[in-house]
């Protein structure tokens, strides 16, 4: 099995993939939170930096409906040394799908097939795909799976919900299954792996599978990959160490305590669900103004998990 961890924008910028890669070690391939735009931003460009992404397998995820800017884009990818690209078709934000992007182009087939048409035809990379099932009903899919079978991408990464359904409804196993039966390319499972139960569920219900995508769930538990190999939980020492480094690099690169703590806060949103009972501490976390108010109510969370 290859397990592969979700683009999360705000999240899984260089410096999280390369402290994850260090404490961890366990994902097979990292994709980028999305590019889009016609270019790269100076952000962007730190973050593809070869040297910041050594020792990993990075995928940079893009997004836009225009062929003209995703074939810029790719090739000065491709002058940084990457040989593949993801194009994002999941996104369901509204300000995304109100621009025709992300989740939103799936709305318009025809014109998404001769988007795909040109891309494949002059981008000088390999090109995976990253979906939903539809913008408003299950029943697009049938469709959009005819356009993603005329083209040799990659692969196909699959999120089983519409884009209304957010990330709120329940997964639609139904519809997966059809697509992975029906594709003519390598399918991966994204959805609502948060634990070595849900894991288990989804590769018993096909037993083919060889590859899934993780999110939210390699926050909730940094170790969870780690557990579905046969290891034990990770310890809190290890979370304590892992955060630390994270805390460290921040710091180090972002200017002023606010802006540090809201980076900091954003991994705690979930991160926070490997502590039981630890709403308390939590909440002291989330109501710091400094870094030292912040450090100091780390500490006393994984203090109480020895």
């Amino acid at each position: 099995m290859q397990f592969y961890m979700a683009p999360m924008e705000g999240f899984t910028g260089y410096i999280f993939r390369n402290i994850y890669h260090k404490h961890f070690g366990d994902v097979d391939k990292y994709f980028t939170p999305f590019i889009s735009g016609g270019g790269l931003s100076h952000k962007e460009i730190n973050d593809m930096d070869p040297e910041h992404n050594k020792g990993m397998v990075v995928v940079p995820q893009i997004l836009t409906n225009k062929t003209e800017d995703f074939l810029n884009i790719a090739k000065i990818l491709e002058d940084l040394g990457y040989t593949t690209v993801n194009l994002n078709l999941g996104c369901p934000s509204g300000t995304v799908v109100s621009k025709g992007r992300g989740a939103g182009f799936l709305a318009h087939p025809e014109e998404l097939d001769a988007f795909l048409a040109e891309i494949f035809e002059k981008c000088p990379l390999k090109i995976s795909i990253k979906t939903r099932i539809g913008l408003a009903d299950a029943s697009e899919w049938p469709r959009l799976q005819e356009i993603y079978n005329k083209y040799p991408m990659e692969e196909l990464i699959i999120h089983p919900r519409v884009r209304t359904d957010m990330y709120r409804n329940p997964v639609n196993l139904e519809v997966f299954a059809e697509a992975f039966s029906n594709s003519k390319v390598p399918v991966c499972y994204n959805g609502d792996i948060c634990s070595v139960a849900d894991y288990e569920r989804i590769t018993g219900m096909f037993p083919e599978a060889d590859r899934v995508m993780i999110g939210r769930g390699l926050f909730k538990n940094p170790g969870l990959i780690g557990e579905i190999k046969g290891r034990e939980r990770i310890t809190t020492e290890k979370v304590k160490a892992f955060h630390n480094d994270i805390l460290d690099c921040y710091t180090e690169i972002i200017s002023g305590d606010r802006n540090t703590l809201f980076k900091m806060k954003e991994i705690w949103s979930l991160l926070g669900d490997f502590f039981e009972d630890g709403e308390k501490q939590l909440k002291k976390i989330r109501k710091t103004n400094r870094l030292v108010e912040y450090r100091a109510a780390v500490n006393e969370l994984f203090s109480m998990y020895k």
